[in-house]
């Protein structure tokens, strides 16, 4: 549903948007709340802070329409506004355009055309909601970030949101390059980088396709985690399907010589997922932490080239529907007891 702010001193617009958009208030997709001004718009916004789009007319007492604008870019950052207007000339239009609006319409108000505005602006609203959920996940490997994205990372909206922490269950896959510290070692940084990007994308495209996402880049490792119905089963299927991947890539890259293969650890269970770093800095990382994490670090390192390895708990739960190999007991850093881990045929 979108909530709407239309700011207008004339009082008889709230009955004809009333009017001519009942059905859509009616079936719940449009929610409207009015203001008489500019400064009235601004104390609404405090009492209705998810607002997603503003209605405004320029000439208005107290604070104007233009005035309203530029406070509007200053307090919120992800707030679209439309200028409605009986001032249509090109002069408001270019002065409203410089200040942040997103749309002009002109008054008498078409209200088809309004209708039309609403919902693009609604949608570009949504958009960059779901892209500031995306940076708070690290959910997708690539990005273009435009100005609206990184003035919201500059707010006290960004700033409130550090500090949604939560316990979760999940599944962790730890995914390294075996040997690639060799071709960084020996081949010029320029290749290096394109090299490893290319396998980074990859793991990525079958991450993704399990609904699981990218929480970061460890060097020439990828930490990745599944959320959601059964996690560990689709944490499972992306890793056999990023070994089948990277084996069917060349030996041979723009004359460099390298076989690529992974290795890769799964742990799953419950985990916290919050922002972890420094506030002064504003380097802050939203991550998962916990005994569960670390132990599928470990348990990648404990595999082999083209392993997957996974220990008792998992193969309990996954045993029915995967092919499993016992590899015996193993010794891990920080653990007391040694753990009987598996590895996942493919």
């Amino acid at each position: 549903m979108a909530k709407i702010l239309v700011v207008d001193d004339e009082t008889d617009l709230e009955i004809l948007i009333r009017q001519k958009f009942r059905k859509k208030i009616r079936e719940g997709e449009y929610e409207f709340v009015f203001a008489i001004n500019g400064r009235h718009a601004l104390e609404q916004l405090q009492l209705h802070p998810n607002v997603d789009l503003v209605l405004s007319d320029i000439n208005m007492p107290e604070m104007d329409g233009l005035t309203l604008l530029t406070r509007l870019n200053e307090q919120h950052t992800i707030l679209k506004s439309v200028i409605v207007s009986a001032y249509g000339d090109m002069d408001n239009i270019r002065t409203a355009m410089n200040r942040g609006a997103f749309d002009f319409v002109t008054k008498p108000v078409n209200f088809e055309d309004l209708e039309l505005t609403i919902d693009k602006t609604y949608r570009h609203v949504l958009q960059l909601k779901q892209t500031m959920q995306a940076i708070k996940e690290n959910n997708i490997l690539k990005m273009y970030v435009d100005e609206t994205v990184l003035n919201f990372m500059g707010s006290r909206e960004f700033e409130s949101s550090l500090i949604a922490n939560e316990t979760i269950e999940a599944t962790i896959a730890f995914i390294d390059i075996c040997s690639f510290t060799t071709i960084s070692e020996n081949e010029p940084p320029d290749m290096v980088v394109k090299l490893l990007n290319n396998y980074f994308d990859v793991m990525v495209t079958e991450i993704i396709a399990q609904g699981g996402y990218v929480d970061k880049f460890i060097g020439d490792a990828i930490m990745a985690v599944f959320r959601g119905d059964y996690h560990l089963d689709r944490a499972i299927d992306a890793c056999l399907a990023v070994i089948v991947r990277v084996e069917s890539l060349p030996a041979i890259s723009d004359h460099v010589s390298f076989k690529p293969n992974v290795s890769i650890g799964i742990n799953s269970g419950e985990m916290i997922s919050g922002n972890i770093g420094s506030a002064s800095l504003r380097r802050l990382d939203y991550t998962v932490i916990g005994d569960v994490v670390n132990t599928a670090q470990r348990l990648q390192s404990a595999a082999q080239p083209g392993q997957i390895i996974i220990e008792e708990n998992a193969y309990q739960q996954i045993k029915e529907s995967f092919t499993c190999r016992k590899v015996g007991e193993v010794s891990l850093k920080n653990k007391l007891k040694a753990l009987t881990i598996y590895e996942v045929v493919n």
